[in-house]
This record gives C-alpha cells, structure tokens and sequence, in this order.
C-alpha cells in the first residue's frame, strides 16, 4: 500500500476524500449485516441502515481535525513563547478569562472566542440533564466505556495513535486510562463545563493535547494518510462522543439500568457539546436517538480490522493495569484485588466472547458472573428512584461519592495531568 507523504499542516475540506480502510460500501451488503439489519428493524421499528450523504460526510470527517487550536499551538506553544509560557498563558485565559491575558496573541482570541460563545443549537437544561443522567451510571459507565472501545482497537485509525504514543500499552496503561476517567468526572460534574469550571478547562487541554499528538505523528513516515485520514480525527473523535452516550444507554439496561430514549438523547446532547469544547464540531452530529443509531451502524459495519498486533497489545494491556501492585498496604491491596475481578467481569461480559478468546487475557469465570448477579439489584434500586420522590437526588449523590472514590483509590492524591507526550516509543 503506498504511503502519502504529508505535512505538518493539516489539510482539511475535502468532502469526498474517503480513507482506503472505510470499507462501509464493500460491506453494507454482506448477508449477516443485513440481516442484523431485519432483527433490529423488527425489534425497534426503524431501520438503522443510514443514508449513503450521512456515510459520506462521516467518511470524509476522517481528513478534519481541529484548525482553529492548531493555528493557536503553532504560533504560541511552537513559535516564539514555547511550550512553558503557552501552556502558562492558557491556564490564565481558562481560570480568569480571556481578558486576562493582555499579551492574547490573536489566534488565542479566536480560540477563545470559538470556546466560550454557546454554539446555536445548544440547550443548557439538556446538557444539564444528559450529565446527570452519565453520573447516574456511576462507575459502571467508566468499565463499559473501555470495554466498548477495546472492541474498537481492531481499527488501526484508533490503534496507532495509542500505540506509538504508548499511553495506553504497557505500565502506562493504568495512568493515562485513569486520566480518562478524571476527564469524564470532571466534565459530567454538577457545573462542571460552566466557564472557569474543572471540566470545561480539563476540555481545553485534552483538546490541545491532541493537538500535538497528532503533529507528532503526522511527521511519523508510516502513518498512512490514505487509509487511515488524520490522527485523532473529527470522525473518530464524534465515535468517542457515542461512547460515552447512546452505547452505554442502551447496553446498561444489562446490568439493570433503567435509561429511557429521552434521557439517551439528553447525554447525546451533553457529549455534542463536550464535543464542541473539545473542537469536535461536525454538523452532522446525530441529533437525536435513531440518528445515532444510524451513525454506529455505518461506524461498525466500515471496520477494516488491520490494526494487528498494536490493537492486541492495547487490549491486552487494559485488564492487567487494574491487577494489584505489590507491596501494597493490605487495605488497599483488599480493594484493588476486588476491583480487578470486577473490572474482569465487567469486560467479559460485555465484550463479545469471539475478541475476548481471541486475545490473551484473564479467565473470565466467576467474575463474569458479577454483572448478571447485581442486575436485579440495580434494577431494582433504579425502580424505587424512578417512583419515590427524592430519591433521584440522592442517587446523584450517592453516585458522585462512588466514582470519587473509585477514582482516588486507583490514582491516590495524584492529579491527572494531561500533558501530551513528549517522546513517542517508536
């Protein structure tokens, strides 16, 4: 396969340039697709086969990325300032405001400008209510998140970046999947994407994380533009978005949550607007529940599977970040051993047994039994918040206190960092 070579700059704007491994078209046909297709059109009414301009249009997101916070790395993080004063000058713009930097160089003021102006269609009471409804699936929603994305790793769009830069392989599995966590807390936290908030500033430096990541591999002569469009790409990032709402509605009934399409499409709403802080902006963002449908209906059936051995060893190395570390005072060793079993179970469970066999991993049996025995509990607890005035509120509240506290004993009182990496492995 021949490789193009491509500059620093990133080249948007090309609506019908399709990555080589979007194999949506070649695949739309195959008989068990299209008789999932006839299962889920007979179950729930709709089809969720989308139309070929939404396909396109997706296809095409794979070659965008986020100019706007490029131009601003470039002249200030990589010109004249550097990385130190850059970063300095944007901790400043995020906790006081834009008028706070006096120096704002102009791709700064446009950045912030993009940032802090509500976009049209945005629905404050929505946002609200989508970030509740993700809390309310406390930590449960952290364990089927990655498990959805370890399904996913196949993708070499998705694998490589992760692979070359190694967050997410080896020892560093455990860190840079805990800042994940700290970012979905952060941003879903009653106010938390109100300006000078933790969430909404963790958003601008996730986004400009990505930023150099992807100039990074950019530059790298084996990424391969023409099957895999950009790094951390608009169309991967708007699947990201998915994961973290109409998926996780859907697949937690499962383990007895009680997600209604109303409160699905509210956390879509939320991701959208995650999204738009993030620099992820497509217009065509499902808007509602059968669009996202439609959406992870083309995300799956476009699969390549190239990935190969990078997409095993980020599979591979997500169980084993949770085992417990030795020489661990025994409180906590009692902890970490159960979350472990649990996170076992959680991911044998929900990930399809053929990728689970198919990689090295940890004997599934008993804990895959955890998910199915606490079903009826939560099913249950979910009843009573659903009918007993009140209730909701505490459960948000109870909720909160779990994931906090799940969070600080696998982290400790070490802050997450999000800082891009400097050196690649490879």
């Amino acid at each position: 396969m021949t490789r193009e070579k491509v500059p620093a700059a990133i080249e948007t704007g090309a609506p019908d340039r399709i990555p080589t491994e979007f194999r949506y078209w070649e695949r739309r046909d195959d008989p068990r697709v299209q008789r999932l297709r006839r299962i889920w059109r007979g179950v729930f009414g709709f089809d969720p086969q989308p139309d070929d301009d939404l396909v396109r249009r997706f296809a095409a997101a794979y070659y965008e990325a986020d100019p706007v916070a490029e131009a601003f790395v470039d002249e200030v993080y990589l010109g004249a300032l550097g990385p130190k004063a850059g970063r300095a000058m944007l901790d400043r713009a995020l906790a006081h405001g834009i008028d706070s930097v006096p120096e704002a160089p102009p791709t700064l003021i446009r950045l912030f400008q993009e940032f802090e102006t509500p976009p049209p269609w945005l629905d404050p009471e929505l946002v609200t209510t989508g970030a509740r409804v993700f809390r309310r699936w406390g930590t449960s929603v952290f364990s089927f998140a990655t498990t959805s994305t370890l399904e996913m790793y196949s993708e070499s769009s998705i694998a490589k970046p992760l692979s070359y830069a190694g967050g997410y392989a080896g020892d560093k599995a455990h860190k840079r999947q805990l800042e994940t966590v700290r970012f979905w807390i952060d941003v879903s936290d009653p106010g938390g994407l109100e300006p000078g908030a933790r969430g909404r500033q963790t958003a601008m430096r996730v986004r400009i994380m990505h930023v150099f990541i992807r100039r990074k591999l950019m530059r790298r002569p084996e990424w391969d533009t023409a099957a895999w469009g950009v790094p951390i790409s608009v169309g991967d990032a708007t699947l990201t978005l998915m994961g973290g709402s109409v998926v996780p509605g859907l697949a937690l009934w499962s383990v007895g949550h009680q997600t209604t399409i109303r409160e699905i499409e509210a956390t879509l709403h939320f991701w959208r607007y995650v999204g738009h802080l993030l620099g992820v902006q497509p217009p065509w963002y499902p808007r509602d529940f059968r669009e996202s449908v439609r959406l992870m209906f083309a995300a799956f059936v476009k699969r390549a599977h190239t990935a190969g051995a990078d997409g095993e060893e980020l599979v591979e190395s997500y169980l084993p970040a949770f085992a417990p570390k030795p020489n661990t005072p025994w409180p906590k060793r009692v902890r970490d051993e159960f979350n472990y079993r649990i996170q076992i179970g959680y991911t044998g469970f929900w990930l399809p047994p053929a990728t689970y066999a198919r990689h090295r991993m940890p004997r599934r049996f008993p804990w895959v039994l955890h998910p199915i025995a606490q079903a009826p509990l939560v099913f249950g607890a979910e009843t009573l918040r659903r009918t007993v005035p009140g209730l909701d509120t505490v459960a948000d509240r109870v909720q909160r206190h779990r994931r906090e506290r799940w969070y600080r004993n696998e982290v400790g009182d070490r802050d997450a960092e999000f800082e891009p990496v400097q050196e690649f492995r490879r």
